[in-house]
């Protein structure tokens, strides 16, 4: 390529611009050219949601570079409001229509870098096209959503579909005062995350008297004189005032088609670790593509701003000569919902079973900070690890504090390629006010670790279902706390009693023991082990069997235990 390429650019936002600002950092003899369909090149399309609510009141806040800025501080032209309608790879050349005019140009290139992005799913479902029924993408969505929302008789919002973007819209529509009917077909919110880890979060809308229809799809849409009317499948019927769809995303990929570009089999564009395309000298960043995934290998669309950025980085990168590469992408996200935060990394509990990969999984509910100092608030944190070498395949965390730092800190391990033996030895930040000597992430390695050594055993809520006559569910806690709440058929002895009532004990039986959170279990689990006795621990106890069972959580009267467990 010569020393002053034409480098051409479909697409803006994070993949697209960040290409063009990484090639100009490279190359100030490049030729930049991007075309952007849209009348905005870079926007802030995570903060949509918050605009609507009012969060952020700064609508030109959202606006991270104009084409003027671009070109003033890069020395690019951009072009918005242009579609690139097609794409001749054999003779380098992209036309575009600009779409005010009409008029279209040929536009040569020496490469040709890909960032169309992603665009919302619209279900087929009768009146699905109505006035007042949007999706949710770009700055004009917003300002479609928020005319509506803002008139005085705009007071019901229904949001279809449960995931990060419906969950975030549910919280700033209740944020403006308005009643908000959510409806997700799956049984729970947050369809990358495992079933229990979402409960806390169907409490938490429902604290926030958000109309929670789990299980339910929407058969369609009616309009009525003073609003809109939403069938669900089971007849219930929901009037709403506007509808927000939020089932999903597919990658724009019809111009990489109609070019010839080879799709992968989740229909996103195929690229190699260097975003190359199956066509030479055309690359592909962002939504559109389909990416290696961190933990199996295997291809799939992960559609996050993050990794977009760095995939048009890496582009640019890789046309000016440098030798990048993409290392695969975690999935690591995270939600904000109302007082709760749910984030993950790595693969769920679920599609390692798709994909059929071994697994071993621990809960820890540690708090986010030391609970002498004022404000603790329990963590609920999973860590899903291989058997055998430990490494880590996953993690997931709810809670109302301190959730980004431990799975940022396990994201950090998973890509290092650290394992839970790892976990227990970092050695992170400790003040009372901001972490434990104990933090919740080296507690999830402690545990993990114990059951890769083979230092406790663990048995899992589902064997209640089948459990045999010499099994005995042994509840550790206090006997208050047994009275506030047990698993069925449980005979309670204090752990701190066990030594004085191990007559009470057959050396026959086979002992399920729990606690509130696990830590006193595994504490009677290693007494019971060395007089003897086969024993297994419930790892997240009492609070992981509420979650599996979907009914509530611990009642917060019951945290003073659970905080006083591992102290430092």
């Amino acid at each position: 390529m010569s020393s002053a390429p034409r480098i051409v650019i479909v697409g803006g936002v994070a993949g697209g611009a960040s290409a063009a600002a990484r090639a100009r950092r490279l190359s100030e003899t490049a030729s930049i050219v991007v075309f952007e369909r849209g009348p905005y090149v870079s926007f802030a399309n995570c903060g949509l949601p918050y605009h609507i609510g009012g969060v952020i009141t700064d609508r030109s806040r959202l606006l991270l570079q104009t084409p003027a800025s671009l070109n003033a501080r890069f020395e690019i032209d951009v072009r918005v409001q242009t579609e690139v309608i097609a794409i001749d790879p054999a003779a380098q050349v992209v036309v575009a229509r600009n779409l005010k005019t009409g008029v279209e140009v040929r536009e040569p290139y020496d490469a040709l870098i890909l960032s169309p992005g992603a665009e919302a799913i619209r279900p087929p479902v009768p009146g699905v096209e109505l006035p007042g029924i949007f999706t949710l993408r770009n700055m004009g969505d917003m300002d479609a959503i928020l005319e509506v929302s803002s008139k005085p008789a705009a007071r019901k919002a229904l949001i279809v579909g449960a995931g990060y973007i419906g969950l975030e819209l549910a919280e700033q529509f209740r944020h403006r005062g308005m009643a908000v009917a959510l409806v997700e077909r799956l049984p729970h919110v947050l369809g990358v995350a495992d079933t229990e880890m979402t409960f806390p979060l169907h409490e938490e809308l429902r604290r926030q008297q958000v109309d929670l229809r789990l299980g339910r799809a929407v058969a369609g849409f009616t309009a009525e004189a003073e609003g809109l009317v939403a069938s669900l499948d089971n007849g219930d019927l929901i009037s709403c005032d506007l509808v927000v769809l939020c089932v999903g995303v597919k990658p724009e990929a019809s111009l990489a088609l109609q070019a010839g570009l080879a799709l992968g089999p989740a229909g996103g564009i195929q690229v190699d670790d260097q975003m190359r395309t199956s066509q030479p000298n055309i690359y592909a960043v962002g939504d559109a593509v389909e990416v290696r995934e961190f933990v199996s290998g295997g291809q799939a669309l992960i559609p996050l701003a993050g990794p977009a950025n760095r995939q048009g980085r890496i582009a640019a990168e890789v046309v000016l000569g440098r030798a990048s590469r993409y290392k695969a992408t975690q999935g690591t996200a995270i939600c904000k919902v109302f007082d709760l935060s749910f984030a993950m990394t790595g693969l769920s509990e679920a599609a390692l079973q798709r994909k059929g990969l071994a697994y071993q999984r621990i809960y820890v509910h540690p708090a986010d900070h030391a609970t002498y100092y004022p404000g603790a608030h329990p963590i609920t944190l999973k860590l899903l690890f291989a058997p055998g070498d430990g490494r880590i395949l996953g993690a997931q965390a709810v809670g109302t504090a301190g959730v980004d730092k431990r799975i940022d800190v396990i994201a950090v391990a998973q890509r290092a390629g650290l394992t839970v033996f790892d976990l227990e030895d970092l050695e992170l930040c400790y003040a009372p006010p901001f972490g434990s000597a104990k933090d919740a992430v080296n507690m999830a390695g402690f545990v993990a670790s114990n059951v890769v050594r083979g230092d406790m055993g663990l048995w899992e809520p589902e064997e209640l279902q089948g459990r045999a006559g010499h099994q005995v569910l042994l509840d550790v806690r206090t006997p208050q706390e047994h009275a506030q709440g047990t698993i069925p058929g449980s005979l309670c002895v204090p752990v701190d009693q066990l030594r004085e009532r191990l007559s009470e004990l057959p050396l026959e039986n086979e002992y399920l023991v729990f606690c509130q959170v696990g830590v006193r279990a595994y504490i009677a689990a290693r007494l019971l082990t060395q007089h003897g006795y086969q024993v297994r621990n419930l790892s997240g106890g009492y609070r992981r069997y509420a979650m599996w069972k979907g009914t509530h959580t611990v009642p917060l009267a019951c945290e003073a235990a659970l905080q006083h467990e591992d102290g430092e």
